[in-house]
């Protein structure tokens, strides 16, 4: 097939050559009176429709879905709903404004937005939060592996301890699901190959819902006073109050609180992966777009809102920061949970390499911003970025605080800050005045994320500093 050249790149390199045109353009992105030709059609995008969605919906369900009760549990009922209808529609609105924003210049990168809005600065900004936030997202998928495999491995073997043997250390198996399975679809040159996967792997979410609706009608409440179920109960009761135990509140707060809402906002970050997948979309329109997008938003809304609602139903006041530990609690040889957890841990598995392409893109837009595609850096990229997670995985002891803390700062980063200063800067101002009301909402949306941050990080910083009773190693 005969190859379309633009400077130096073919259209088989995707989009990395449409980032590379950017920066040769002129700084600031606009003049007002000067219309910019778009770029929309140098690549061809091969995606469908149902695979973009898969994709997407892939990279929005997080981890986060396995404390979503334990959340719950902390806001009541009212309360959740609120955070999360509220979360889901802000998270669309400011997937309008990157594409808005794309949509003017032609850009499909989310670091070359940065470049149009600041330059060189607003892209190495952008770039590195998008690391940093994805290798956040894709340490808490693989401290699932590492937790939750050998609970599996030991169930599966019929014991009710880990006996030493190294099958059940979970740095081992962390290290060989991340070499037999991972690494190999992280090598795939484009991110619409994963289609496939992200299905099976929201395939497997969806078995773990019913899984969950399912046990909501066969654990009794309150739990049995006999064995490993008064442990549990006794336990949590201690946490949550003398009445909690099988009584839903609609409303309730305490020192748990404060972690809910950055919980709820990385829970629905996508938006490092939403131009790549828009890139690579097949008869790509910012409408078409759009509704993959809201698609797989309502999708995944959905699932956490069920997700939640019967997981707190089902253990209430006891319910743990970690629902599947809670289930094993009560039963570790459950025949049921134990394919739970089977397919929990497939699904994360499936989504590590989706979160890798954005990191991936980033670091060749800031470190070889005009190369064009060579296999040698797409595979030694991946595998760094595979060990450094592997290593911060191993050696940080709890992932509480990585959501927490990453919640509060790169989230309010994607979700709001950026798409609302990105959209002010480059949409010119003979389509829309600075005092027009798209652009006053933008700034709004902005200041909204400023405000978040503050307040999300003041939180987390007061209960740390107090020593507040936090749940250890849960979302």
């Amino acid at each position: 097939m005969e190859l379309h050249k633009m400077n130096g790149h073919s259209r088989e390199d995707g989009f990395d050559g449409l980032g590379a045109l950017a920066e040769h353009e002129e700084f600031p992105p606009h003049k007002t009176g000067v219309k910019k030709e778009t770029r929309f059609t140098d690549f061809e995008g091969k995606t469908s429709f149902g695979m973009s969605i898969f994709n997407l919906s892939n990279a929005i369900m997080g981890s986060g879905i396995l404390g979503l009760a334990f959340a719950m549990s902390n806001t009541g009922i009212i309360l959740f709903l609120m955070l999360l209808v509220s979360i889901a529609i802000l998270s669309a609105y400011s997937i309008h404004l990157l594409l808005k924003s794309a949509g003017v210049v032609g850009i499909r990168a989310y670091e070359q937005l940065g470049y149009r809005a600041f330059g060189t600065p607003g892209k190495i900004v952008s770039g590195c939060i998008i690391t940093v936030h994805n290798i956040g997202a894709m340490s808490s998928y693989l401290f699932i592996v590492k937790s939750e495999l050998p609970l599996v491995i030991i169930a599966f073997l019929g014991k009710h301890e880990d006996t030493g043997e190294w099958f059940m250390n979970g740095n081992y198996l962390l290290m060989i699901v991340s070499v037999l399975v991972i690494l190999p679809l992280a090598l795939m040159k484009r991110l619409g190959y994963l289609g496939y996967t992200s299905g099976f792997s929201l395939s497997c979410m969806v078995f773990f819902l019913i899984s969950v609706i399912y046990k909501k009608f066969h654990i009794p409440c309150p739990l049995d006073d006999s064995g490993q179920n008064l442990t549990i109960a006794h336990n949590y009761t201690a946490v949550n109050g003398p009445d909690d135990s099988c009584e839903a509140k609609l409303f309730t707060a305490n020192s748990q609180t404060a972690y809910t809402i950055p919980i709820l906002a990385f829970a629905f970050v996508c938006h490092p992966e939403v131009l790549p997948i828009y890139t690579e979309l097949r008869d790509a329109t910012k409408k078409r777009m759009q509704n993959v997008a809201n698609i797989s938003i309502l999708a995944m809304f959905v699932m956490y809102l069920l997700t939640a609602l019967f997981g707190y139903l089902t253990f209430y006041g006891n319910v743990g920061a970690e629902l599947l530990h809670t289930y094993s609690r009560v039963d570790t040889l459950d025949v049921l949970v134990l394919c739970v957890r089977v397919a929990v841990l497939v699904a994360v598995s499936l989504t590590v390499p989706v979160v890798l392409f954005p990191i991936r893109r980033a670091l060749l837009q800031i470190l070889l911003p005009e190369k064009p595609f060579n296999w040698f850096v797409h595979i030694g990229i991946a595998f760094c970025l595979i060990f450094v997670v592997n290593v911060l995985v191993i050696f940080v002891p709890s992932i509480h605080d990585i959501f927490g803390f990453i919640g509060a700062t790169t989230a309010p980063c994607l979700i709001f800050i950026l798409p609302g200063i990105f959209y002010i800067r480059i949409v010119p101002e003979d389509q829309e005045a600075l005092r027009s009301r798209p652009k006053i909402q933008a700034a709004c949306f902005a200041g909204l994320g400023v405000i978040f941050m503050i307040m999300s990080l003041s939180f987390i910083i007061i209960d740390w500093v107090t020593g507040a009773p936090r749940s250890g190693g849960g979302h």
